[in-house]
């Protein structure tokens, strides 16, 4: 009998997915990781000068929500290049408004807006909560985040029943018929033991507020729901960003196991697999020695909205962080005899070198072959699940691949170590996709970064169905493949981009 593959891989993504209902929880939840494998947290704000040596591990922040990590070779010199993978925290989700407490008919209801593409029609009848980022005034009196994630369901977006209005296709109005339901409004009362009659009494002689309290902008319940799990009083929430969720778990699913049936995949899966991808390629304790290269990851939010926001991949985040590594000087124990004005002479043009000999992957998850809509798909390109990671072509440039980004990737697969799945006896399988002429072509982090640096970049991502739905499917055996591949570049970029030059 053959052996089962393993699923030791995304048996542990699930782990991280099911932790991460927000950016900023996917943000912890890679911190968590990253610290656990001997990564250091530094600052943006701080001088890096006294902290950042050749062999060090690190990693910052901005905004709780994007990440970059990165680990620097013992034989760094300034301008050398950098291996690097781009991904992205966030996902289409519904978020709680500035002003959420609605009524009608006897329910209570939440306003909530739609953040980024979804498929809406997937939100109703689920089991939904709220988790996200609150602000506290502690009692020192100063100002701190808390996360928050409410594990019990406590919202629906009920859907009409058919018998009311038999629609053949499924249409409802976003801002009057994306209503969440939180209970009804007599059992609130009762909770709070007051009447219909007493309901809108307001405290009198309350100090001045320059803006309406949490509690008058949103039903005092949710509010000191999200303060018990902030640890906090209601009194000392100050305002937060809350997102609905589903309460369901991810899960291994098929028949033999070999799918994921798992919210949030977009793009999860790719951010869990670069930060285990770097962690692995630094597994042993001589990774770095010899080598002369940073590997860096970076996990953007805002991705589904355009990634013009400070943290998203559109800003400065990126470019800033390599700015100041590629100044970054060489260990006294490397094999240097430049002088002190050649170093000077080096950096000032150390930026521009490190950009131009520098390769960024753009991780962002693909479109798998739809067995129910197969005439969807270009006859020749058409991928499938647990077979590989997908390259993402374009020729409008919507990716950023070309083919010297191409070669490269393929020599790092060929390197790899072959996943347990068994697919590959050596190296791990890459797929290709282009969208038909006929169709429209999504984008993703890669054409905006390779623009803003001049880097040689190549977008890729594993296989998907129901991309953007708050259920979405993914090859359980993919998620291996990806880490290995990633692994792989990081182990051998070094080699690789001295022998793979195109100016």
């Amino acid at each position: 009998m053959a052996a089962k593959p393993s699923l030791q891989a995304a048996e542990d993504f699930l782990s991280f997915v099911n932790a991460s209902p927000t950016p900023f929880h996917a943000v912890k939840s890679a911190k968590d990781r990253l610290e656990k494998a001997g990564f250091k947290q530094i600052k943006e704000r701080d001088s890096w000068a006294p902290t950042i040596q050749p062999g060090g591990k690190y990693y910052l922040t901005r905004n709780g929500s994007s990440i970059v990590a990165f680990a620097v070779g013992k034989q760094w010199k300034a301008g050398n290049p950098i291996g690097m993978i781009g991904a992205h925290t966030d996902s289409p989700c519904l978020r709680i408004k500035p002003v959420s407490k609605r009524q009608s008919d006897g329910f209570l209801q939440v306003a909530c807006e739609t953040y980024g593409g979804g498929l809406w029609h997937t939100w109703f009848d689920r089991d939904l909560s709220i988790a996200g980022r609150v602000m506290v005034r502690t009692k020192e009196g100063k100002i701190e985040q808390r996360l928050v994630k409410v594990e019990r369901p406590i919202l629906r977006i009920p859907t009409l029943a058919i018998h009311l209005d038999r629609q053949e296709n499924f249409q409802f109005n976003k801002e009057t018929q994306l209503f969440p339901i939180a209970g009804l409004v007599q059992a609130e009362l009762n909770r709070q033991g007051k009447t219909e009659e007493s309901k809108d009494d307001e405290k009198k002689d309350t100090p001045f507020e320059p803006l309406a309290t949490p509690y008058q902008r949103h039903h005092s319940y949710i509010v000191e729901i999200i303060a018990e799990e902030a640890g906090a009083s209601p009194e000392d929430v100050l305002d937060f960003e809350i997102v609905l969720y589903d309460t369901q778990k991810s899960a291994i699913g098929g028949l033999n196991n070999e799918l994921i049936f798992s919210p949030r995949l977009d793009n999860l899966m790719m951010s869990y697999c670069s930060v285990e991808g770097l962690i692995k390629s630094l597994s042993s304790s001589s990774s770095l020695d010899k080598n002369s290269t940073i590997r860096l990851i970076a996990l953007f939010d805002h991705e589904e909205i355009g990634s013009q926001t400070a943290q998203g991949a559109d800003s400065n985040l990126l470019p800033a962080v390599i700015r100041r590594l590629s100044v970054l000087p060489a260990s006294e124990s490397s094999n240097s005899d430049t002088s002190y004005d050649k170093i000077e002479a080096d950096t000032a043009t150390a930026y521009e070198q490190t950009l131009s000999t520098s390769f960024l992957i753009s991780a962002d998850m693909a479109h798998s072959v739809h067995p129910n809509y197969p005439a969807k798909y270009e006859a020749q390109h058409r991928p499938e699940m647990n077979k590989g990671t997908v390259i993402k072509i374009n020729a409008n440039a919507r990716y950023a691949t070309n083919s010297p980004g191409i070669v490269l990737l393929q020599e790092a697969a060929r390197r790899a170590k072959p996943a347990s799945s068994g697919i590959s006896k050596e190296g791990v399988p890459l797929q290709l996709f282009v969208v038909r002429n006929d169709s429209s072509c999504g984008s993703t982090i890669g054409p905006m970064l390779s623009a803003a640096m001049g880097a040689r970049t190549l977008d890729l991502g594993n296989p998907q169905l129901s991309m953007h739905s708050i259920r979405e499917t993914g090859g359980a055996h993919d998620v291996e493949h990806a880490i290995n591949l990633f692994d792989s570049f990081f182990e051998n970029f070094e080699d690789l981009e001295k022998n793979i030059v195109v100016d």
